[in-house]
């Protein structure tokens, strides 16, 4: 029996680029517990908030599928798929550009209510007033436009929203890092909260390992388009088997000079997740100092495996040169 609440299964999205098709998503796949805080990271450009639209049906795939809670979302008419977007919902990054700012706030709390037809007039605003203590924000607020909220308030609102049809899965599409360092512990011990008393399931989409760090139980790694590594957070952290995940722990900044110039010479190799430019082999060769020059890597893109029959799941055909030797990943959160 399936106990995954999300199931992706080589999900494949193309666009045009410059010199070809670019598969933003390549084969990508991927389940999500329920309860469970899955982090996804990578580069801008790695695909992580394609996969998020296609998880949402904001844009359709290519081919593969996307399941959840037993419904195959690529199947199903508009008709049983809107009553389905009532359990999935998402948070923006830009709290002030997701709010419509000619409207007040208990307006834009209760907006998929109206959408869903779901109440009376009376039961939306006593949703709504729920909702904004739920988030821990003052009842006044509801008479208030974004503009006059902070940063802080303003995604306190966006995440009522997105709360007020009961959702069971949300999608926080790089939600705090727009938010100050103060301000964004702030949100994650809202968001830890509401998923405790909620019974939430999130994927947490993030270039932050701090905060992936933090907040999720699972992580999986994005490089062009691709999970290049999936592990537990300890494992990932604690040893990773993948040289891009190595690399993007090794960037976080360190207080030591001599020690960050080491660090960041061990890591240099140019590229750009973004690139389209074809790559033969593992298409992280170009700056992988493991398998750069390597006969293997320049011919076969590596599956993705569990080597040694281990939990983690990497893309890499010499995991174990990578693994020798436990990362230094500074963070100002400790992990739950």
């Amino acid at each position: 029996m399936n106990t995954s609440l999300l199931t992706v299964t080589d999900l494949v999205k193309t666009y045009p680029g410059r010199g070809g098709p670019v598969r933003a998503v390549d084969g990508v796949s991927l389940d999500i517990a329920p309860g469970e805080t899955y982090g996804l990271v990578g580069e801008s450009g790695s695909g992580k908030s394609t996969l998020a639209r296609c998880v949402l049906r904001f844009t359709r795939a290519d081919s593969g599928t996307i399941e959840f809670a037993g419904h195959d979302l690529g199947r199903l008419p508009e008709r049983e798929l809107r009553r389905l977007r009532a359990r999935i919902q998402i948070v923006f990054q830009h709290p002030h550009g997701s709010l419509n700012r000619r409207h007040a706030i208990a307006d834009i709390i209760a907006a998929p209510l109206v959408a869903h037809r779901t109440g009376s007039r009376e039961a939306r605003a006593a949703r709504v007033r729920e909702l904004l203590d739920l988030v821990q924000l003052p009842a006044a607020i509801a008479r208030r436009r974004p503009r006059e909220l902070s940063g802080g308030q303003a995604q306190r609102v966006a995440i009522a929203r997105a709360l007020a049809l009961r959702p069971e899965f949300v999608v926080l599409d790089e939600a705090v890092s727009a938010l100050d360092v103060s301000v964004r512990a702030q949100i994650l011990n809202l968001l830890a909260e509401l998923q405790r008393e909620l019974g939430l399931t999130y994927l947490f989409i993030s270039h932050d390992l701090a905060v992936v760090r933090y907040v999720a139980q699972r992580v999986g790694v994005m490089y062009r388009g691709r999970l290049v590594e999936q592990a537990g957070r300890a494992d990932l952290f604690g040893a990773p088997r993948h040289p891009y995940t190595r690399m993007l722990l090794d960037a976080v900044p360190v207080a030591d000079p001599g020690r960050q110039r080491e660090r960041m010479a061990a890591a240099a190799g140019g590229g750009d997740p973004a690139d389209d430019t074809p790559v033969t082999g593992c298409r992280f060769r170009p700056r992988c100092p493991v398998g750069r020059d390597d006969a293997r890597c320049a011919t076969e893109d590596p599956a993705l495996t569990a080597p040694g029959g281990s939990a983690t799941l990497v893309a890499c055909h010499y995991p174990d040169r990578t693994a020798a030797g436990p990362p230094s990943t500074p963070s100002t959160l400790e992990s739950r």
